[in-house]
């Protein structure tokens, strides 16, 4: 027995000695190449950060409403709770309350989760009304289009249902389709209601953070704002012109935005508007989140690329931007191999002393010219006033975002291949521990 564990390990020190310097050399040279577009990616966020720390959005001018367009409030729902929080909300909105109507789309399989839902909207018939479909086909857009057809509003609202809008919500965000007549979307900003619940929910909401303060911010200058899914309004005549919300997509927003902008119309991104809604706060939430999003906006840029690249009325730095957008989850692919080349390349090598002085200054600018991210991290932190969680960022950042990198990864080859992927529903916080959603608070 001893002897044959000792032709094993000979046998494995003779292989690895044959394919150790190849493997060591290819491995290397493949991290020097794929240097070059991590430095890219990296690049590209410190410009983020610059154009995001010397310039600050203002307020939105708006003019009074004269008149009320009706409004019909969407929120979809699969066995959440938490949507008869949002609907509660919405019930509170400064806006007069015979002029909107409160949808709540519930595609729930369980059946206790749907009686609690029916006798909050029996409690206010008359606002708020149940729309049910027979399967689930679509995802979250089936959904939508299926309360679409049961709406009566001009001006379509959609939360998903962990939101808690605030009470004048809709004052701030109608004002804009009545002041322009092509205003096909406005987008508002997210907040985030459980930011301090643990490291996924704080790196979770500095990557909404950046997004929402820095490249949103760089897509409304130059005039393509995006739509982010939830605290959002759309014109109902242009949603139904252009097909409505397209099922099976599974980010169902960025599609309409993409074919809105295409179309000529306008959109707004108003900053002085900011909604609450939850952040995942699981590693297995956050994964599966950030792979749908990867997945579901270079899925977007594959429908629409023609449009994108070649096509008209949009000009280069838009091109740039909005490819930018749905592309940036392309840094993670680069980012595993990297990764992975590295420590192959370090696991190869000849055993040698380490300099001590060389191995620091060369991680040292490495770590800087790859930084891109924490920077504009950083700024976005600044911005919201969230400078005190930079450490736990960083932390996040190791941990948390090297492991979803993976599902990024995936979610991205999956788009580019052609292949689905299927709608998660990720934990919500409320869903389990509201104490307005008790049963004996549901009113």
């Amino acid at each position: 027995m001893i002897e044959a564990i000792n032709s094993y390990l000979e046998w494995g020190y003779g292989m690895y000695l044959i394919w150790s310097p190849p493997v060591h050399e290819m491995s290397l040279y493949l991290y020097g190449v794929l240097f070059f577009p991590i430095l890219f990616f990296s690049s590209l966020f410190y410009i983020f950060a610059f154009s995001g720390l010397f310039s600050a959005p203002g307020p939105v001018a708006r003019n009074a409403l004269k008149s009320f367009p009706r409004v019909s409030i969407h929120i979809p729902t699969l066995n959440e709770i938490v949507a008869i929080r949002c609907a509660r909300k919405c019930l509170r909105f400064s806006y007069p309350r015979d002029r909107y109507e409160i949808i709540i789309g519930d595609d729930s399989t369980k059946k206790s989760i749907s009686r609690r839902i029916d006798a909050f909207a029996s409690r206010h018939s008359g606002m708020v009304k149940v729309t049910r479909r027979p399967d689930r086909n679509g995802f979250k857009a089936g959904n939508l289009n299926h309360m679409l057809t049961h709406s009566g509003g001009e001006i379509i609202v959609n939360f998903d249902s962990d939101f808690m809008p605030p009470r004048d919500f809709l004052m701030k965000v109608i004002p804009p389709f009545m002041e322009n007549r092509r205003m096909a979307f406005v987008q508002s900003k997210w907040k985030y209601m459980n930011i301090d619940q643990n490291l996924v929910s704080r790196f979770a909401s500095s990557v909404l953070m950046v997004y929402q303060n820095l490249l949103a911010m760089i897509n409304s200058r130059l005039g393509v704002p995006l739509l982010f899914g939830s605290g959002l309004a759309v014109r109902r005549s242009v949603l139904e012109k252009l097909g409505g919300w397209k099922e099976g997509s599974v980010t169902e927003d960025v599609d309409f935005s993409i074919k809105a902008l295409k179309s000529g119309y306008s959109s707004m991104y108003i900053t002085d508007l900011a909604v609450p809604g939850e952040v995942p706060f699981t590693l297995r939430g956050f994964f599966r989140q950030q792979k749908r999003w990867a997945y579901g906006n270079a899925r977007t840029f594959m429908d629409h690329r023609k449009w994108i690249l070649f096509g008209k009325n949009i000009n280069l730095l838009q091109r740039i931007s909005i490819t930018m957008t749905l592309l940036g989850y392309m840094a993670s692919p680069f980012l595993v191999m990297f990764m992975f080349f590295g420590t192959l390349s370090f696991m190869t090598g000849d055993p040698a002393a380490i300099d001590v002085g060389k191995f620091a200054s060369t991680t040292g600018w490495t770590l800087l010219m790859n930084s891109g991210f924490m920077a504009a991290t950083m700024v976005a932190l600044f911005r919201e006033k969230k400078l005190r969680m930079m450490l736990h960022v960083v932390i996040g950042a190791f941990s948390v975002g090297l492991y979803t990198a993976f599902g990024v990864t995936s979610g991205f080859f999956r788009a580019l291949t052609g292949r689905k992927i299927y709608w998660y529903m990720i934990r919500k916080a409320g869903n389990e521990s509201h104490p307005s959603l008790r049963p004996s608070a549901v009113s």
